[in-house]
């Protein structure tokens, strides 16, 4: 059965690829021939849909994303955080420079404008520049301020540098929860931590019966210049890691997704 499923989502999954290249070059060829800048976005939230459908996933999802631009903050477990989430909201991703080498994923998250940054290089303030930026053009930026992917059981503290960017631009902070289950408990196929491969970690998750996704919307903070960062910081690590063990109780499970916010996944 296994080796069913893995190869029936191989193949779903190649030929979604074919169809976002597809995509991606009819995009470029658009703007090379009018001279003119297409937002990605749209496209980038539909192929990142696409990726969590072939991944299987059968999501659950609570909340209203705003409509305005924000700042978004999540707990982070996994690679699969990024189709998940850029899935559900158009917006751009800040990750490590490692992510946009990837396979499959890398090149989804170059397509959709992500922001990369490389660890330890000390560019952690022109990161908060960058997002400031793109902030005040229109579009929603999200950070994984825990700065590294968890075991999905808890969420580490949060860094607040990144977030004096959401001050800069004057938008919002939205914080979201995620978190993964399989047969009512924390999925342990999910996290991708420590010196795990992305290859073989895409492996064991497509031979294996889908995973459940929660994710939670919680309402919006608002700060300004005034604000005291350091208090709004540990506020949203709890409201994030509250909302993490809503999921985990799986109090998500009786409210079925529909509208904009619904990804179904194959049931293989």
């Amino acid at each position: 059965m296994e080796l069913i499923r893995l190869t029936a989502r191989l193949v779903l999954f190649t030929g979604f690829m074919g169809l976002t290249a597809t995509l991606a070059g009819t995009l470029l060829l658009v703007e090379t021939l009018f001279r003119c800048q297409i937002d990605r976005a749209p496209f980038a939230r539909i192929c990142f849909n696409g990726a969590s459908r072939c991944l299987g996933f059968r999501m659950s999802t609570q909340g209203t994303f705003s409509n305005r631009p924000v700042l978004f903050v999540s707990n982070h477990i996994s690679w699969s955080d990024i189709p998940v989430l850029g899935g559900l909201v158009p917006l751009r991703f800040l990750s490590k420079a490692e992510v946009g080498r990837w396979p499959v994923i890398g090149w989804l998250a170059t397509q959709a404008g992500t922001l990369f940054i490389q660890r330890g290089s000390g560019k952690a303030g022109q990161a908060r520049n960058e997002i400031a930026r793109t902030l005040l053009n229109g579009q929603s930026v999200l950070v994984f301020p825990e700065g590294t992917t968890t075991a999905g059981v808890t969420v580490l503290p949060f860094h607040s540098r990144l977030l004096h960017a959401a001050a800069d631009a004057g938008v919002d902070i939205q914080p979201l929860s995620i978190g993964y289950l399989r047969n009512g408990h924390p999925d342990h196929l999910a996290p991708f931590i420590g010196d795990d491969e992305f290859q073989h970690h895409l492996m064991r998750m497509l031979r294996q019966p889908a995973v459940e996704v929660g994710v939670i919307a919680h309402p919006v903070v608002t700060i300004d210049d005034s604000t005291d960062l350091t208090d709004v910081t540990r506020d949203l690590r709890q409201t994030v890691h509250d909302g993490l063990r809503q999921i985990q109780a799986g109090r998500l499970s009786d409210q079925a997704s529909d509208g904009p916010t619904a990804v179904a996944g194959p049931e293989l």
